[in-house]
């Protein structure tokens, strides 16, 4: 297993948590390692408790692991609430004016800040924050030239008077720790790899804009907020009209519409939003207009815990509108990921006409992660299917939108182009558009409509590839999971391993199609079968069991808004293994 650092900031919100967060973010990255950010907060603008975690290393850091290695607490709150996430060798850096430390297990240094000796507190309320990350990275072996040029670049636009107040206090805090303080036994590692760091949020407005987005709309509603903020600071720049409209049904009405006129149109929005969309959803479907609709899982029902993470959303996504109609339905397995799949998914709903839905959540949206930049193709393929933009031959006789066709797919013209007058409605129709109702309802013009539209099913789940198997094929137990999980489950295979269990993984991240037979083929030879899932219900197991009558020998569920940690997940197949239980709802030890 590879070795990691790990660092809990937390506070009050307003208590400046994010800041000394981002300059760990690019301190890291700027040493070629990799980082895994998750921040737990409460949805509460002032006063609310903030706990943000950061995880680096020199290999791949998948998940935000299982403890810390150094604590800095902004207030008592977090004193007590997570002082006990430190084991010998950890370190805490603490004002020790206005902080007492508790009781910390054996070999954990207590690093006390006289931080009122050290600034002037009356005149700078964060002075803390900025002395306690000099004190840690002085701790951490890391020059001090690093960290000058990363808050000259945090701080430039508030002025030089504002930068050189923060480079002295984090030289103050870096020559106090280097006098008062034993530093970790192992440096913070260097190499010459280079990062970039996104969230979900950054990584699937970037996919659009490479994957051709020309309009983007949406009513701002966390954790899918930070899609428009992106968008709205580099649309124009890309090309990209952007708007904010006054609720989610006039959000996908405005994104059917734009794509009606022949553009790649994306929107984004969360579990509440996504319920006044999906009427929108059906149109789409039903007038063959390609559009495609993030939804950024939170914890519900209703407006729910707003500001915690969940898989909750999968059977709202697969009965979103009413009627059968085909659709696709993706979940991202990383943050790089959620890049990715932006291109993928616009090619499958462009060439086969039909709306897809991107299920992220709050851990991938609002969490941070080191990708390659390799990954980050900004020209990828991109296939718009049957779309005709051109005049082309004008002999080509009645032009028939909605012809039949094998493959379902119907040939679809720009509106306004001459020769191809069509007409486009929300009610069932013939070839031409023309609704099957203006005189009678014609039973038989209904059933092949309906058959020629679900056609288009045959050809996405060619197109889309099928879950791979990842691991020993003779592994000892096979952890079954989707979309944000994926990272987590491989920490807990790694653990698993270095326990004398071997361990294999099926991560689906095409939920439809589903590949059932695929899925079948693999699980038929698991000795024993767990699915992991963050919801109550086991949504994906039931979904799972519905489409291919598969029933896995055990479930393990999370609940309660925040993300699996590693260790949750082996502890549980420990218990299941050894029969204790099929089902394990594991308690979240980190209280936010």
């Amino acid at each position: 297993m590879s070795q990691t650092f790990a660092i809990g900031i937390g506070g009050a919100a307003g208590q400046g948590v994010a800041t000394p967060g981002d300059i760990f973010a690019l301190i890291f990255s700027r040493r070629g390692l990799h980082l895994n950010a998750y921040n737990a907060y409460q949805s509460i603008i002032r006063g609310g408790h903030t706990f943000l975690t950061i995880r680096t290393g020199v290999d791949e850091v998948r998940s935000m692991g299982d403890g810390i290695d150094l604590l800095i607490p902004l207030n008592q709150d977090t004193m007590d609430r997570h002082l006990q996430l430190l084991t010998a060798g950890g370190a805490c850096i603490y004002n020790a004016d206005t902080i007492k430390p508790g009781a910390a297990a054996e070999g954990v240094q207590l690093c006390a800040l006289p931080v009122s000796t050290m600034a002037d507190i009356t005149r700078n309320k964060v002075a803390q924050n900025t002395l306690a990350l000099g004190a840690a990275l002085s701790m951490m072996g890391v020059g001090f030239l690093s960290l000058e040029s990363v808050i000259a670049g945090q701080f430039g636009r508030k002025g030089d008077a504002v930068v050189k107040e923060n480079v002295d206090l984090a030289r103050t805090g870096y020559d106090f720790a280097s006098a008062h303080f034993k530093p970790f036994d192992k440096p913070l590692p260097l190499t010459g790899n280079r990062y970039a760091v996104l969230s979900g949020n950054t990584a699937m407005a970037m996919g659009g804009a490479a994957a051709g987005v020309k309009f983007y709309c949406a009513y701002p509603m966390s954790p899918s907020t930070g899609v428009l903020h992106w968008m709205a600071g580099h649309g124009r720049k890309a090309g990209i009209m952007v708007r904010q409209v006054e609720d989610e049904i006039g959000v996908i009405n405005m994104a059917i519409g734009a794509a009606h006129a022949g553009v790649r149109s994306m929107c984004a929005t969360s579990g509440g939003g996504f319920a006044l969309m999906t009427e929108g959803l059906g149109l789409s479907a039903m007038a063959e207009i390609p559009v495609v609709a993030i939804n950024c899982m939170r914890a519900g029902p209703s407006t729910g815990v707003p500001t915690k993470t969940e898989q909750g959303d999968l059977w709202q996504a697969l009965g979103a509108a009413f009627g059968d109609f085909p659709r696709v339905i993706a979940a991202p397995l990383d943050i790089g990921d959620c890049f990715t799949l932006m291109h993928e998914i616009f090619n499958v709903t462009d060439k086969f006409q039909c709306p897809g839905i991107v299920l992220c959540d709050l851990l991938l949206s609002e969490g941070r992660l080191s990708v390659d930049p390799k990954l980050l193709d900004f020209n990828p393929k991109i296939d718009r299917g049957e779309l005709i933009t051109s005049n082309g031959d004008l002999s080509h006789g009645e032009y028939l939108r909605y012809k039949f066709t094998k493959s379902g797919v119907s040939p679809r013209a720009i509106p306004g182009l001459p020769g191809y007058t069509h007409t486009v409605a929300s009610d069932e129709h013939e070839e031409n558009g023309v609704l099957i109702s203006d005189e009678y309802t014609n039973n038989t013009k209904r059933r092949a409509m309906m058959e020629k539209r679900m056609r288009k099913m045959v050809g996405i789940e060619a197109m889309v590839p099928p879950p791979v198997l990842e691991g020993p094929k003779d592994a000892d137990v096979t952890l079954i999971g989707w979309g944000s999980t994926d990272g987590t489950i491989k920490e807990a295979r790694e653990q698993l391993a270095a326990q004398g269990i071997t361990a294999n993984q099926l991560q689906i991240r095409w939920l439809v199609p589903l590949h059932g037979e695929a899925i079948l083929r693999i699980l038929r030879s698991a000795k024993h079968t767990i699915i992991v899932e963050n919801n109550f219900s086991g949504q994906f197991a039931r979904y799972l069991r519905s489409e291919t009558s598969f029933v896995a020998d055990g479930h393990i569920r999370k609940y309660d808004g925040e993300p699996f940690m590693p260790h949750h997940i082996v502890n549980a197949v420990h218990d299941q293994l050894a029969g204790a239980t099929t089902l394990s709802v594991p308690t979240h030890e980190v209280m936010v």
